[in-house]
């Protein structure tokens, strides 16, 4: 029935109109009360919806009977000032006692719209408890991976990154490689197309290693272009084989103004006693590296330039 962020308020007000007869009452009981009132007071009872289309229909008085809830409505059933349905009779004894008679078809009316009223709102009640436990689950969901994921990559945030390290380090596990890579030429991207590309392409790198990457790897976005990636336990050649991929399929991308490409510095801790931050300061160094070799590579300014 569409909730979304409407007020509750608002919600009680509008969503009755998405109800049916059917939806407030149980239908068979409402049919037993009304064939026992038809019978101790002599009439025959048509109960319609808002549109007038029948419902329930004690006796034969109401065959061939169109309800004209225009100008004939009967007497309303309401819920939340909006009329639900509408109630009919015929009489079959003209003697009977009219102002009794009156008093308990009133008195029904009365009864179906309150009853309605506390199922509509008994339901809508349900439904908006749902609905907030559902936000607050999402709001808490959302608060635990802010906390360790980075906004605009999905990786981990930096803060985050730097306790996984301290947490391997102090695990003595070895070998780690630790991997620090950066994304060739991002200022130029930011200068020549602006903010929302630089973003992009910093989207389309990570979501490149995350795909390359095997599940117990550790990627944290450490800086604005600059990703670091802690492969724990790493078998031999499983770093460099995961470098290359991951440059290969940025030199294979297919875009009208990105080219991404990025430069890749590895290093191993294979001592316990070494400090990962200390060798990531080293992987940063190799990373310059192969990004002098990168940046000269017959080609790579023509593609950098091709969205120009």
């Amino acid at each position: 029935m569409g909730y979304n962020a409407i007020p509750y308020d608002k919600r009680i007000k509008e969503n009755i109109k998405n109800y049916t007869l059917s939806n407030l009452y149980d239908t068979e009981t409402v049919k037993r009360y009304l064939q026992n009132l038809a019978e101790m007071l002599e009439i025959n009872i048509l109960l319609t919806d808002r549109h007038g289309e029948k419902e329930i229909v004690i006796g034969d008085s109401f065959l061939g009977f169109h309800p004209d809830v225009v100008n004939d409505p009967g007497r309303k059933i309401r819920v939340q000032n909006r009329t639900v349905g509408h109630l009919y009779i015929k009489e079959l004894d003209e003697g009977r006692d009219k102002h009794l008679m009156n008093e308990m078809l009133d008195g029904t009316v009365a009864l179906l719209s309150k009853l309605g009223e506390e199922a509509y709102l008994h339901r809508e009640g349900s439904i908006y408890l749902e609905e907030l436990e559902k936000q607050l689950e999402d709001r808490q969901y959302k608060v635990i991976h802010n906390e360790r994921e980075d906004i605009l990559t999905g990786v981990f945030n930096k803060i985050y990154f730097e306790e996984k390290i301290k947490i391997i380090d102090r695990s003595e596990v070895v070998p780690v490689a630790v991997l620090n890579i950066n994304i060739n030429d991002w200022k130029f991207v930011n200068d020549h197309f602006g903010e929302e590309e630089s973003d992009r392409l910093i989207k389309t790198v990570a979501e490149i290693l995350k795909e390359e990457a095997k599940p117990y790897f550790v990627i944290g976005r450490i800086d604005g272009d600059v990703f670091g990636v802690l492969v724990p336990m790493a078998e031999e050649g499983e770093a460099e084989e995961f470098a290359s991929k991951v440059q290969e399929r940025c030199d294979n991308y297919e875009d009208t103004i990105l080219a991404p490409s990025v430069a890749v510095g590895i290093v191993y801790k294979t001592n316990i006693e070494e400090a990962l931050e200390d060798k990531l300061s080293d992987a940063e160094y190799e990373m310059f590296n192969n990004k002098f070799e990168i940046k000269n590579t017959p080609g790579y300014r023509e593609r950098l330039e091709k969205g120009i």
